[in-house]
């Protein structure tokens, strides 16, 4: 996931996203940094007060 699909993932805006320490990415390519969902998910889970929050959906 790029850093635009983490923002959606866990409902936040990109300029938030850049104040929070994000996990080491899964993959690197040139200089654009990747995650996979399960590590989000998982750094998610583990952030105080943020454990258990569910991730937001496109289904509408």
């Amino acid at each position: 996931m790029s850093l635009t699909e983490v923002a959606r993932q866990l409902g936040i805006t990109q300029g938030a996203l850049s104040t929070l320490n994000l996990p080491e990415p899964d993959a690197i390519v040139g200089r654009s940094r990747g995650w996979l969902p399960e590590t989000i998910d998982a750094w998610q889970a583990t952030r105080p007060g943020h454990g258990g929050r569910p991730r937001k959906s496109d289904d509408k």
